[in-house]
């Protein structure tokens, strides 16, 4: 964001959201620690591997939720 834009609606309207994708990224931090731990004993499994990288998209998320938020409410 460069500090021309101004979008404090869609700031304060992407909170609650913002939250509920929070929670999503505290489960998708548990879940990269388990599949973290699992890729570490067991480095041939796939499907850990593609669950470590779900969990990383769900960490990810509240700072991708507050983006789309601001961009699509005018200053």
């Amino acid at each position: 964001m460069s500090d021309g834009d101004c979008h404090p609606l869609g700031f304060l309207l992407g909170l609650p959201f913002a939250f509920l994708s929070l929670i999503l990224s505290i489960i998708g931090v548990v879940i990269w620690i388990v599949g973290l731990s699992l890729s570490c004993i067991c480095p041939c499994c796939l499907c850990v591997t593609i669950l470590v990288e779900i969990a990383l998209g769900l960490i990810k998320a509240p700072i991708h939720v507050m983006e789309w938020f601001t961009s699509k409410i005018p200053c």
